[in-house]
């Protein structure tokens, strides 16, 4: 670690990680007193910093930036890649990122991670996390200390966050209704939708969309909920394949989180047709499933235009980037046939 820390100054390490040059002195140099979790956080740093040098970044006024997540890893990974590809868009600024990404995280653990990244100099605070009474205060808090939040792909509307960035879940919850419903014949039948927990936003407004239009639509085919898999395979498939033994008859599935694949095996395990099966996000698992035409069509949007319009929002808030409208992220329907 020493050999790669030595084109970096331990001043440059220190604000990258969010704590002391004595403590970056210690760790570097093998010396004792130093948790081992804080030894993994200047390690990441380290990888952020050779990241972000190859993306390129240009010369300027350096912003840090945290980028917190609660979610699986399999999309954790794809907006770390977009937003790491993205930093070096923003001449003449230079935008330093700071990732802390949990598949498992509490409300509280967040509520105190939020607070100390701003104690330790952060400028921007870019979150996907549940909409909890905590986690709103704590976006009310670290913003009236002078750190703008930006809430991605799933929002908290109730507390000061400066801007949303993402698509319109709701649009988005509508548009897998209507192929859903265009993909079916016109008999009476339940269809389920799989959420991976009711407390993201985003999930619930996806749901709500798509409730609301096969409602109004389509009043034969009634929605199953499917909720607590968390996108993660071994809870996703048990209550997958539960309900399934109750409701033999389903056969279609909007998913509206993740855990796809342990949707389809749930399918196999009994030997039942999946008909027709939206997901969402074109990360790894979805693209396999894709290329296997085991999912009929995924619903993408644009992660690398999403990390620019945060960067857009907070640049915004320290008025150094003239204001303006942010967009919504467009909604982009991937199918096994036009997968790039």
């Amino acid at each position: 670690m020493l050999d790669q820390a030595k084109k970096f100054s331990i001043k440059q390490i220190a604000a990258q990680a969010g704590v002391s040059k004595a403590t970056v002195d210690r760790v570097l140099h093998q010396r004792g007193g130093v948790h081992h979790q804080m030894r993994r956080r200047i390690e990441q740093a380290l990888q952020e910093l050779e990241a972000q040098e190859t993306a390129g970044l240009a010369s300027g006024r350096t912003f840090h930036i945290d980028v917190i997540m609660h979610t699986p890893r399999r999309f954790s990974r794809i907006v770390e890649e977009a937003i790491t590809a993205q930093v070096g868009s923003m001449a003449p600024f230079r935008i330093r990122t700071r990732f802390h990404l949990f598949e498992d995280i509490d409300a509280s653990r967040m509520y105190k991670l939020m607070l100390r990244c701003a104690a330790n100099g952060s400028q921007g605070l870019i979150l996907k996390a549940p909409d909890e009474p905590l986690l709103n205060e704590a976006v009310n808090r670290v913003t009236q200390a002078g750190v703008p939040v930006v809430t991605l792909v799933t929002d908290l509307p109730q507390s000061q966050r400066i801007g949303y960035v993402g698509m319109d879940n709701r649009t988005a919850g509508q548009t897998a209704a209507y192929l859903l419903a265009n993909w079916l014949d016109d008999s009476p039948r339940e269809v389920a939708v799989v959420i991976s927990s009711d407390s993201f936003r985003g999930e619930e407004e996806r749901e709500m969309g798509f409730r609301l239009w096969l409602r109004n639509r389509m009043p034969h085919l009634s929605v199953r909920d499917i909720s607590g898999g968390y996108g993660v395979y071994e809870l996703t498939y048990e209550r997958v394949k539960s309900v399934l033994q109750e409701h033999p008859s389903l056969s279609a599935v909007y998913s509206v989180g993740g855990g796809n694949r342990a949707i389809v095996d749930a399918f196999a395990a009994l030997e039942r047709p999946l008909q027709v099966f939206i997901g969402h996000d074109l990360d790894e698992e979805n693209r396999r499933l894709l290329a296997e035409e085991r999912v009929n069509a995924i619903i993408d949007h644009d992660l690398h235009a999403d990390a620019r319009h945060a960067f857009l929002h907070i640049l915004q808030f320290h008025r150094v980037w003239q204001s303006g409208p942010v967009p919504s992220s467009p909604i982009r329907i991937v199918t096994p046939f036009n997968l790039y």
